[in-house]
């Protein structure tokens, strides 16, 4: 197999940064930028033909990108993000007073909040799961079982943001199907990562593109299992309303900027040109050996993790550090590092979310290694 060369030519990021949080925001390559750009200046050229084309160039862009998950593209809805995805699966979802809407404590927290405005607009409880980091997926299954008694639904991330843990989606859908519990996946992190990550059969299913495809910002997209979709609903009111097709009711959403959305397919072909699935593995033992590096310069360890993302490590903090300082420990080692890193917490255990792309090498991790543990 050849080895990939890094390819921070595709990107306009600062050289002078070590980038070391993909997985947050994202980073958008350059070819995709001039495309997103181009487009909105079509749009402020003459406004009124642009929102005539904005229907048929919709429907082009959620086309490839629902190729691109391996997805039925009946099914298939654009939304900004992978909150808003989760957002209308509790709006679609019938929660009845009493009920339980279970997640795990891996759970993103923006989902977590979105569990609990609906479980107080509908007397329901939120069931929060604990699930080890170490947890084998036959043990994920065996913990979560026993809460999906009186469950409207079981929340679950497909790869947790928090701790790069991937979790066993179609046994999961399973055991809750045999239950009558609808799955409301959180695949935020997924595409890109795994293939077809839509296909276990979930009643809901979301995930960004502005992460590993590297598109921009604020495309994701939803999917519906055929019961829902006649009942799922944009999160604003407007013209589609009445439009029997799920994909063309979430389109048109008044003057939304549809750019991003029209310009994410891009980033599949950037995807194409860096032959992805040779290099997502290829950047799987790039970061391995990468936290391993920046965990000895500080005298801890990396995560144990059951089923660990390819492109996401947990590498340990001294028990020195005050996680609740984490804001300003980023800010810091931004401002004298120049570096960008992110911090999480798990079970009253601190970590470095390492995160990797094609514009890294493993001189990154070193560079961050030979600098980090002085500031902490």
């Amino acid at each position: 197999m050849t080895l990939l060369s890094p390819r921070p030519d595709l990107w306009t990021l600062d050289p002078e940064v070590l980038h070391l949080n993909h997985g947050s925001y994202g980073a958008v390559p350059r070819r995709t930028q001039e495309v997103l750009a181009a487009l909105r200046t079509e749009a402020d050229a003459n406004p009124m033909a642009w929102f005539r084309s904005v229907a048929a160039r919709l429907t082009a862009s959620r086309l490839e990108l629902a190729s691109f998950l391996r997805t039925d593209p009946a099914g298939f809805a654009l939304v900004p993000n992978a909150s808003a995805g989760v957002t209308a699966a509790l709006a679609t979802l019938p929660i009845r007073a009493g009920s339980r809407i279970v997640l795990t404590n891996h759970a993103y927290g923006a989902v977590r909040y979105a569990a609990e405005r609906f479980a107080r607009l509908h007397q329901a409880q939120v069931v929060i799961v604990d699930v080890p980091l170490e947890a084998d997926d036959e043990s994920v299954v065996a913990l979560i079982a026993p809460h999906l008694d009186n469950a409207a639904a079981l929340i679950v991330d497909q790869i947790s943001s928090a701790t790069a843990m991937v979790f066993p989606i179609a046994a999961l859908v399973e055991v809750c199907h045999d239950r009558g519990v609808p799955v409301v996946v959180d695949g935020a992190h997924a595409p890109g990562l795994i293939d077809a990550p839509a296909a276990d059969g979930a009643d809901f299913w979301t995930g960004n593109f502005h992460k590993w495809p590297a598109a921009p910002r604020a495309t994701a997209g939803l999917v519906v299992a055929e019961r829902w979709r006649s009942a799922t609903l944009p999160l604003i009111v407007s013209w589609s309303e009445y439009d029997e097709r799920l994909p063309e009711r979430f389109d048109m959403q008044g003057t939304y900027d549809y750019a991003p959305w029209i310009a994410a397919p891009e980033s599949l072909r950037v995807l194409d040109e860096l032959e992805w699935p040779v290099r997502r593995t290829q950047l799987s033992a790039t970061i391995d050996e990468g936290a391993k590096i920046v965990a000895k310069a500080l005298g801890t360890g990396i995560a144990q993790i059951a089923r660990q993302t390819p492109t996401m490590r947990l590498v340990e903090l001294p028990s020195t550090v005050d996680l609740t300082a984490g804001e300003a420990i980023k800010e810091r080692v931004s401002r004298d590092l120049k570096a960008e890193i992110t911090l999480t917490g798990f079970d009253n255990r601190g970590f470095i979310r390492l995160s990797i792309h094609a514009y890294n090498s493993l001189q990154d991790y070193q560079s961050l290694a030979d600098r980090l543990p002085a500031l902490l």
